[in-house]
Order: C-alpha cells, then structure tokens, then sequence
C-alpha cells in the first residue's frame, strides 16, 4: 500500500509538479493546524475552529505550496558551487537569510489579514519570536533536506516535518490578544 501511494505520488510530482507540491502543502498545513488545536490547545472536536484549519490550508496550497516549490527548485538552478559542502550551506544561508524572514512576514499578514486583525501588530509582536524559533529549527532540516534529498522530494521531506513547525505557526498566531488586535 505504501509502495502504491509513493508511484502514485511519484507519478502525479512528475506530471504536475507544482499543483502536487502545492496540494500536498495545503494538506499538511491543514493538518500542523488540527495537531495544535488537538494535541497543543486541546479544544476537542466541538471546540475546533474549522474556520482555522481553512485559514491555513488555504494559505498552504495558494500561497506558500507554490512559493517554496518555486524557491527551492530557484536554489537549486542557481546555488550551484564546486564543493558539494558548500554549496549545501550556501543553499541553507539563502533559504534562512532571505526566503525565512519574508516567508514569515507573509504567513503572519495573511493568518491576520484573513482574521481581520492588525497586520501591523501581529508583525511586530509575533515576527522576531517566530523568525528566531525558525532558526533553531530549520537550518538543520534544510542541511538534510539539500544534502540527500532530490529536487523532487524536497518540499515533500520538508512539508513533513512542517507538521510540528506548522503546529507551532498555528499555536503563536493564536497567542497574539485575539479579539485586541481585531481592525477598528
């Protein structure tokens, strides 16, 4: 069975790489939401905010699937070096320097936005804590994910171990005063 589903999602990464990536990242935000309102805030099924759970996996599949498929394949065209070492770290610096910072920042907006919460507020209390939690976590994940993994699995191993980075995301966005920071 689980030979079956990896052809299958071999076939389908070979015939539409982006919507599959993309898909596959709405799923798996979907699914770092239900983990933290089950497992992190216990809310139990009458108390879980399916409006939520959208929330993410609809920012998943449209906005950040299709970024860090682009991203990532972006990388790997154009930090290309002799040393294999290097090269993976130079990967890793690009990843945590420059597509971490903004990757966080639109995530933020977009969670706020569709609340209908200051965008403003929930970026400057939620950006640096979340962006420093990021770096604790990620760089190793990346140094993994560029050393062994294919191009074509990359955003899947990565998506994977978004399950728990996704919970965190959908827990310290929750954190930031709820209804205080609602647009006037």
């Amino acid at each position: 069975m689980v030979v079956t589903f990896i052809r299958w999602y071999n076939a389908k990464l070979a015939a539409r790489p982006l919507l599959t990536q993309s898909v596959t990242t709405a799923v798996l935000f979907a699914t770092g939401d239900i983990t933290a309102q089950q497992l992190v805030e216990r809310k139990g099924i009458k108390g879980h905010d399916l409006a939520r759970t959208g929330r993410m996996s609809l920012y998943g599949g449209c906005v950040f699937g299709p970024a860090v498929t682009t991203w990532i394949a972006f990388l790997s065209r154009n930090v290309v070096l002799r040393n294999r070492r290097v090269e993976m770290l130079a990967r890793v610096a690009c990843d945590q320097l420059l597509f971490a910072p903004v990757a966080i920042g639109v995530f933020l907006s977009s969670m706020a936005a569709m609340e209908g919460a200051s965008v403003k507020q929930r970026l400057t209390n939620v950006w640096w804590p979340a962006l420093s939690t990021n770096w604790m976590v990620w760089p190793f994940v990346q140094m993994i994910n560029f050393t062994f993994l294919p191009l074509q699995h990359r955003v899947l191993f990565a998506n994977l171990v978004s399950i728990g980075w996704n919970s965190y995301l959908s827990w310290v966005n929750t954190q930031t005063g709820g209804d205080v920071e609602k647009e006037e």
